[in-house]
């Protein structure tokens, strides 16, 4: 078998990867990167980017549908065959793209996931491979499902390639891509429900925001079941009927698709870790705060995959600067994790930075807490908008800024605001003196700490 040998060897194409990769190349080191995918990540090609394509169709109708009758005579009709077409022009030219700009680099492609033979032998497309330094940047997959029919699930890979609207659809999971998915096709007419092992939906948000969520979805239509277990799929002509328990009662419900949301796990399986003793877990590769494996140090993980990282795009692409500086340089990059916002694309959008209110009480003696109902203001009221909501939280000792969260239709633009007033450790007061374009959203910001 052929041999061949690189300075660095990475496997996954997405930010992180593409960085680290690209990195290294510009200083001379012979690299080469690898995918079983399309070349440019999930973010890129199937997640974040064509996501929010598809979504703003359901947000401008959602918006139509809250002033019908106020000014829209009727509502908007959508073509979903347009929607496909006009998300694929953000979609389609990025393997190729990609692929070029990594060619360009003299860096050499390859379109296998790679299996480990040992420490530092590797076997991809046939060849045998051996390098100095791995780069794992695999990021995410769908979590499997293990029960009878779990084969007739479809996951978000195949949403964004739906040949039609489907009429009826059950999204198992109420995390942030399952909700998503259930706002974009509830609001453009589908039958959707959601059913979840636990008791709410978004658990890593704040509960009294979330709640509105759920009654916005509901008022779309959207069926919620919790704290259910799923038993089976069965698959009919038609359609697909999925068995479940809630408490000791079997239940059943039928729809045309079924979307496994139940979560992402690191995506190692097929890279046969153990024969490199690379330690890994539920969490990613293990690595330092060099992102740099614990049990083997001539590889590094960067990205969704990392133990270290948050499944966000941001933070992928500064952890693959990272790898490739510390490939270049042993140790010359330490990473700390920076602060973070998070949003959730519903109508209307949630979002949040720093710290929940419950992980806020366990490291401040006390904490200064400012939520409250704002449908009655004049951003909700002009969209005539049913949720408007929000929750801060203040160490009270240094009146500081410790956590923000927002529900309304500007949150993911607005909730930058807080992130920046967090990270300058900003106080109510300084916060307060800041001026912001009037009226929008961020001029309610400062309103939100007026007490009751």
């Amino acid at each position: 078998m052929e041999e061949i040998k690189y300075d660095v060897f990475v496997i996954g194409s997405g930010i992180a990867g593409q960085t680290a990769a690209e990195i290294c190349a510009k200083e001379g080191l012979k690299v080469a990167i690898a995918d079983n995918k399309a070349f440019g990540g999930t973010c890129a090609v199937r997640g974040c980017d064509p996501k929010k394509v598809m979504l703003q169709f359901a947000e401008i109708t959602q918006k139509a549908k809250h002033l019908k009758d106020l000014g829209f005579t009727k509502l908007p009709k959508i073509n979903w065959d347009d929607i496909l077409k006009f998300k694929n022009n953000f979609t389609e030219a990025v393997p190729k793209s990609t692929e070029e700009d990594l060619a360009d680099l003299d860096i050499d492609l390859y379109h296998q996931s790679p299996k480990f033979l040992s420490k530092n032998k590797i076997s991809v497309e046939g060849k045998t491979v051996i390098a100095d330094k791995f780069v794992i940047a695999t990021g995410l997959m769908p979590r499997t499902l293990k029960f009878k029919g779990a084969e007739f699930l479809k996951t978000s890979d195949d949403f964004f390639n739906l040949k039609k609207l489907p009429k009826s659809v059950t999204f198992i999971g109420s995390g942030y891509i399952g909700m998503e998915f259930c706002f974009l096709l509830s609001t453009l007419g589908c039958k959707v429900t959601m059913i979840d092992r636990g008791p709410r939906i978004l658990s890593q948000f704040e509960e009294s925001l979330t709640v509105k969520i759920k009654q916005n979805l509901a008022n779309n239509g959207v069926e919620f079941i919790f704290e259910a277990d799923v038993l089976s799929v069965e698959k009919g002509r038609k359609k697909l009927k999925l068995n479940y328990k809630v408490g000791k009662e079997e239940r059943s419900l039928k729809s045309h698709i079924i979307f496994n949301t139940s979560g992402r796990v690191p995506s190692l399986e097929a890279l046969n870790l153990e024969n490199a003793a690379i330690k890994a877990d539920e969490s990613g590769v293990l690595v330092n705060d060099y992102l740099q494996s614990s049990s083997a140090k001539h590889v590094f993980a960067c990205g969704d995959v990392s133990s270290k990282s948050l499944p966000l795009t941001p933070l992928s692409g500064l952890q693959g600067y990272l790898v490739g500086h510390n490939i270049l340089k042993a140790k010359s990059k330490k990473f700390k994790n920076p602060l973070v916002p998070s949003i959730v694309f519903t109508d209307p959008n949630l979002a949040m930075v720093g710290y929940l209110e419950e992980e806020a009480k366990k490291r401040y003696k006390n904490i200064t807490i400012y939520e409250g109902d704002a449908s009655n203001w004049y951003n909700a009221k002009k969209e005539n908008a049913p949720f408007y909501a929000y929750k801060i939280i203040v160490n009270k000792r240094t009146d500081q800024i410790v956590g923000a969260h927002l529900l309304s239709s500007e949150a993911n633009e607005t909730i930058n605001i807080f992130t920046t007033a967090i990270n300058a450790k900003m106080t109510i007061s300084e916060f307060k003196k800041m001026i912001f374009t009037y009226p929008s959203y961020a001029s309610d910001l400062k309103s939100m700490f007026k007490e009751d």
